[in-house]
């Protein structure tokens, strides 16, 4: 049997038996690797090089294994690799290893499953047909553009003619006024929600009691607008909102009427920081302390702005003090206890807890091991003893909150990967804590004594039932309900035996309704559902599309009113009571 001088290989699909094994390949890690080692450097080394290296088996295989004579020989791979660098470094700066990554698989798949199916047609349709395939596919990719990508990193694409969501709500928001600002002093009162996972930051709620017949009465609707991306979540005090969004380029803080949604004052400082996964935006929560307001940027800028007017009065910043830019950003939610601003700061030994003054913002103290992480500094009583806890890459460091001396310590190292999740107070001796990303995942429940001024922490057990990745938990009644990657789940704290785990909300968040024996899960979709918080069994009572689009953060029950947002819009609703 005999072939044109620029044609593949002989007739039938033998011919490109090598091509569909590096396809086969490619998928397997792909789909193996996350299998067996979920979230850890195995995993993303395999997302990366998968698709790199079946390239260039592919390439190798098309030049010097595939029989092919003549111009058609080079052009396929000029055609492949060419105008994706290009793309790639053009038009999608900030995103090129995503658009290199998914578009080798995209035009392996078009190139190798081609000479596949095309296997019985003509050699001139086969050549030319490969040529108008490639060629369509990069039109394609210059006309898309990356919006962020999911918890598993599968992108979010739009047409690049499509406004973004972001540019969206500037150009409706251009036309609308803020509402004057009462000048009312805003402080915190009871049944309020002041800052990151409520008032103790633990996202357990009391007193409130819903009626989980949402059949019957579901949540309605009280008022639901867009906002800049943000990734935090809401404080409320005093009937106010305050959130942290990007818009434009400018990060700002904004105060919202909780009644209306009505926008009543913002802060704007300059600055944008966006990355190729959650996209733009700050990460962290305002904290209401006082009548005063205390937010932190993605950039590491804190400020303390009057609650009522949004007026400055100082700024700080993390990087200045001594501290490091995390690769996705700052994200803690600042802790402000014994006069000082406390947050996490990075960047190596004696540097990874910082302390402003409240009052002036000047730098108390930084200290702590901490190089990588994504929490924030929790308040906690142990051994009689105030003090706050930081989880980072290190593991689990407690300090004196007044001067930053350290109590005790907990060596979790994380090599190739971080921690994003809140440590759980579960006694006045015992903590819990965990990570999903990296080699060593799963969560441990440790024991802090202390007699006289010695400190002893021992681990009353570690499992890998739980895999929090940036998904906080919640206790209830001696189980612990939270996030299994990406699969909701119900741990023993007895033994740290996962009772039961179900797959409903993916990467989502969740507070207790502790009194009823509830949860209220914000999933990952944008829906809301109401989960007993049973060892029996997973049990969903109900469930509402609250949001649309990626929800990754926690929501806000106050006054009998749920507030939720994510990157794009924020809703109230209000909840049915007993």
């Amino acid at each position: 049997m005999s072939t044109t001088a620029d044609a593949p290989v002989a007739r039938g699909p033998a011919r490109v038996w090598f091509g569909l094994l590096i396809l086969a390949s490619i998928a397997a890690a792909w789909i193996v690797t996350p299998w067996l080692a979920p979230r850890s450097l195995a995993n993303m080394i395999a997302f990366v090089a998968a698709p790199l290296l079946g390239a260039g088996a592919a390439v190798g295989w098309w030049v010097f294994a595939a029989r092919v004579r003549g111009p058609f020989r080079w052009a396929v791979p000029v055609l492949v690799l060419v105008p994706l660098v290009a793309l790639a470094v053009t038009l999608h700066k900030g995103n090129e290893l995503l658009v290199v990554v998914y578009g080798l698989v995209a035009a392996l798949a078009v190139w190798l499953g081609w000479l596949a199916v095309s296997a019985p047609l003509p050699i001139a349709i086969r050549r030319n047909g490969l040529l108008v395939l490639l060629t369509g596919l990069w039109v394609v990719v210059g006309m898309l553009k990356v919006n962020g990508t999911d918890a598993d990193i599968v992108p979010h694409l739009r047409w690049r003619w499509q406004l973004s969501d972001e540019e969206r709500f500037l150009a409706e928001r251009s036309s609308a006024a803020p509402a004057p600002a009462d000048g009312k002093p805003v402080e915190v009162g009871p049944g309020d929600w002041p800052g990151f996972r409520g008032a103790k930051r633990d996202a357990v709620l009391t007193g409130t009691k819903l009626d989980p017949d949402w059949a019957a009465r579901p949540p309605e609707l009280v008022w639901k607008k867009r906002v800049g991306p943000g990734w935090g979540s809401f404080a409320l005090a005093g009937g106010k909102l305050f959130t942290q969004e990007q818009r434009g380029p400018d990060e700002t803080v904004v105060c919202y009427d909780a009644a209306t949604g009505v926008e009543v004052w913002e802060f704007k400082t300059p600055g944008r920081f966006e990355e190729s996964i959650s996209g733009a935006g700050p990460r962290a929560t305002p904290t209401v302390h006082g009548t005063k307001l205390y937010t932190q940027g993605a950039n590491g800028q804190v400020h303390r702005l009057d609650a009522a007017t949004g007026k400055l009065d100082w700024t700080a910043d993390v990087v200045a003090a001594g501290g490091k830019l995390p690769q996705w950003g700052f994200a803690a939610s600042p802790l402000v206890t014994n006069g000082l601003v406390i947050l996490y700061a990075g960047g190596g030994t004696d540097r990874g807890t910082v302390a402003f003054k409240a009052d002036t913002g000047e730098l108390a103290w930084i200290a702590g091991n901490a190089k990588h992480g994504y929490t924030s500094a929790h308040p906690a009583d142990l051994g009689g003893v105030s003090q706050v806890l930081v989880v980072s890459d290190y593991g689990l460091e407690s300090f004196r909150p007044t001067d930053g001396a350290k109590l005790w310590e907990h060596t979790w190292p994380l090599g190739g990967g971080n921690r994003a999740t809140q440590p759980l107070v579960l006694s006045d001796t015992d903590v819990m804590i965990g990570t999903g990303v990296g080699g060593d995942q799963g969560v441990r429940r440790l024991r802090v004594t202390k007699t006289g001024d010695t400190w002893d922490v021992k681990t009353v057990w570690s499992t890998r039932g739980a895999r929090p990745y940036f998904n906080d938990g919640v206790v209830v009644g001696g189980h612990f309900y939270g996030f299994d990657d990406g699969r909701f789940c119900c741990v023993d704290l007895a033994n740290g035996k996962q009772v039961w785990k179900d797959t409903a909300y993916g990467h989502g968040q969740v507070l207790a309704l502790a009194n009823q024996g509830l949860l209220l899960v914000q999933a990952e979709s944008g829906a809301v559902a109401l989960v007993e918080a049973s060892p029996a069994d997973f049990s969903e009572l109900a469930k509402v599309p609250a949001l649309t689009g990626k929800t990754w953060n926690h929501p806000v029950v106050a006054h009998g009113f749920l507030y939720v947002r994510n990157g794009q819009e924020a809703a109230c609703f209000r909840l049915p009571t007993k």
